[in-house]
């Protein structure tokens, strides 16, 4: 049995020239497609076409409505927080201020016992 050899530069050429030659002689050799199928398969291609399209549009109608559901619970949590903000209650006096610190020292003083 012989060494195995690389094949030069030419001999991959011609290779590639062979199996390119081969190749069209193989898509030559292949019936024309008749009009009708050909029609057929540009019919079936636009229905997949406007399928798909509708699903876009139902899917981004479904994503502004979801966007919008977002928006109005948002601004309707907004409004709700501002209604049941704290009234703000005026300033208590220096003497109140110190009773309400007395008073928790008191709690604390009476929670270490």
């Amino acid at each position: 049995m012989p060494p195995f050899t690389e094949p030069s530069f030419q001999e991959r050429t011609q290779m590639a020239a062979k199996a390119k030659q081969a190749a069209l002689k193989k898509l030559k050799a292949k019936a024309p497609l008749s009009p009708e199928v050909i029609a057929e398969r540009k019919a079936a291609q636009l229905a997949r076409e406007e399928k798909q399209a509708r699903a876009r549009a139902e899917k981004r109608e479904a994503f502004e409505k979801q966007k919008a559901d977002r928006k109005a619970a948002k601004e309707q949590a907004r409004l709700t927080k501002q209604e049941a903000a704290p009234v703000v209650a005026p300033e208590r006096t220096e003497a109140e201020k110190k009773a309400a610190r007395d008073a928790r020292y008191a709690k604390r003083k009476k929670r270490k016992k």
